[in-house]
């Protein structure tokens, strides 16, 4: 009897536009947390900032929650 096993659920990581956080630092975070080079990170940056949101990346729930939280720890500072 083999067991099948079904693939991960998957989750988008959305960034949301505001009126305080900087298009440099928007940039930055989609680099350093997601992966982006710039040329994407700036295309994502301008997709947030023209429609109010835009997927950062598609993950399992154990590494998009790991990414939520260093954004959200990223923008304490």
């Amino acid at each position: 009897e083999q067991t099948k096993l079904s693939e991960p659920k998957m989750y988008k990581v959305i960034l949301l536009n505001d009126d305080v956080t900087t298009m440099d630092f928007v940039i930055e975070i989609l680099m350093n947390i997601f992966h982006q080079n710039l040329e994407k990170a700036s295309q994502t940056m301008l997709e947030i900032h023209h429609n109010g949101s835009g997927i950062c990346g598609i993950y399992t729930q154990e590494i998009a929650l790991s990414k939520q939280k260093k954004v959200i720890d990223a923008a304490k500072l």
